[in-house]
């Protein structure tokens, strides 16, 4: 992440287009996040004057708005994940009206089962199809099948997800015929897929071709009281919890694992989804860390959205030190948001990682996000921390806080995340670039 995928592509894009040794597409339709598609490909054209002179046009808005700009002469149709099976449906099924395409993180097709995924697998006339990622396996190396099929038809991994798994992979944790994971069947396996994808990949990383800041992962540990401890202890062991004004309970293990990181946060999910508020540990935390970074902008990731809301009532009434202003804080919507997070205007941006978390560039704004809720999505950790930690970022660290409270399924998630974090480490070293070769 950070390294520039997308200036990158335009420009192969605009080489295969009008490069004169080249000539080989004409159109291009490109795939992306929601909010990829509305700011940043465009933002990408303006910024760099050798690929200014391509045309692009969004397939955005009502039926008849994107039947509208899909008929609009351009270089690059730009069209969101959430659309594309809707394209694929309007234009037939088998054949889209490009030349070329380009999937803008390509971790959102790892679910072979998806609408999306099925809608392009039976697409037939593309001349050059290529895939960008900042997280390629965030869940393990078996989420790289369906993203390499539309690649390749099936060349390298296998022309079903059944049989790929039946060569790389024996079940792991199951309860009756459903799976939940997959593990290599030995040391050697994962080697055996890096060389099989080993041709169509390549993988670089920001920090052996650039000049990066220091990263640092800083954890406030927060102990609860006496009191809230027995509390979590009892409703982890029980599945209930006892409320002043309600009894929370949790169904099956999946519900508890939530409602316990509802708990650590600050405030639980009844069966009506009330919300009842038990502590404000880490919105104390927050608030430490907010001061202490002297004014300096502060991201904040939550998970759930009565976290959101409780953050934006505690810092709203919430004046800064050693000033009568109270703290500008916005959640994240829109371009509008990042263009005033950008500029200096927003303290504090809070943010859900799925809805921002790929693709924006946020680095001039701050060098410090907060994570006051827990994800076990590594890929969405990754890719919100590379917002701020990315080229262009001029602070000389950025700084990633895990509010964590001791004793509490907060540290499950964190280490659940940094074991996933170790199977991607190993393929992006395994596939990573060598310059020399190509640059010769």
């Amino acid at each position: 992440m950070g390294l520039g995928k997308t200036i990158s592509v335009l420009t192969a894009l605009d080489f295969l287009m009008y490069g004169v040794n080249y000539l080989e597409i004409d159109t291009c339709l490109i795939v992306a996040p929601k909010k990829v598609v509305e700011g940043v490909w465009d933002d990408e054209i303006k910024k760099w004057q050798h690929v200014q002179h391509l045309k692009a046009v969004k397939i955005i808005g009502t039926e008849k708005q994107r039947i509208q700009a899909l008929n609009e002469p351009a270089d690059i149709h730009l069209i969101s994940c959430d659309n594309i099976a809707w394209l694929c449906q309007y234009c037939g099924g088998t054949k889209l009206p490009f030349d070329a395409l380009v999937i803008d993180e390509s971790s959102k097709f790892k679910n072979h089962r998806s609408n999306r995924f099925k809608s392009l697998k039976k697409i037939r006339n593309l001349k050059r199809i290529i895939l960008m990622s900042g997280t390629p396996a965030p869940n393990g190396l078996v989420d790289l099948w369906a993203p390499q099929y539309l690649l390749d038809r099936g060349e390298r991994l296998g022309h079903t997800i059944g049989a790929f798994r039946e060569k790389y992979f024996n079940p792991g944790a199951r309860k009756g015929h459903i799976v939940y994971n997959y593990v290599p069947k030995g040391e050697t396996t994962q080697n055996l897929i890096y060389e099989a994808i080993k041709e169509t990949t390549v993988s670089m990383k920001a920090v052996d071709h650039l000049k990066m800041p220091e990263h640092r992962v800083i954890e406030r540990v927060i102990k609860f009281d006496s009191r809230l401890q027995t509390e979590y202890d009892i409703f982890a062991a029980t599945q209930v919890a006892q409320l002043e004004d309600a009894e929370i309970t949790a169904v099956n293990a999946a519900v508890l694992v939530n409602k316990l990181l509802q708990f650590a946060n600050g405030s639980v999910y009844d069966e009506e989804k009330q919300s009842h508020v038990l502590h404000d540990y880490k919105l104390d935390e927050l608030s430490e860390i907010v001061e202490e970074n002297n004014g300096r902008p502060v991201l904040v990731a939550w998970t759930y959205r009565q976290d959101a809301q409780r953050i934006h009532n505690f810092f709203k009434t919430k004046n800064k030190p050693d000033s009568r202003k109270k703290y500008v804080i916005r959640e994240y919507k829109n371009a509008k948001d990042k263009d005033d997070w950008n500029a200096g205007k927003i303290d504090i941006l809070t943010m859900h990682p799925a809805s921002g978390g790929h693709g924006l560039n946020l680095q001039k704004g701050g060098n410090t996000i907060v994570w006051f809720g827990h994800s076990w999505s590594l890929e969405l950790y990754q890719q919100l921390n590379g917002r701020l930690y990315r080229q262009g970022q001029t602070a000389s660290f950025v700084a990633f806080y895990r509010l964590i409270i001791d004793g509490t399924a907060d540290r499950d998630v964190i280490n659940s995340i940094e074991a996933k974090d170790t199977t991607q480490e190993a393929l992006l070293y395994a596939t990573r670039a060598i310059l020399d070769k190509y640059a010769a």
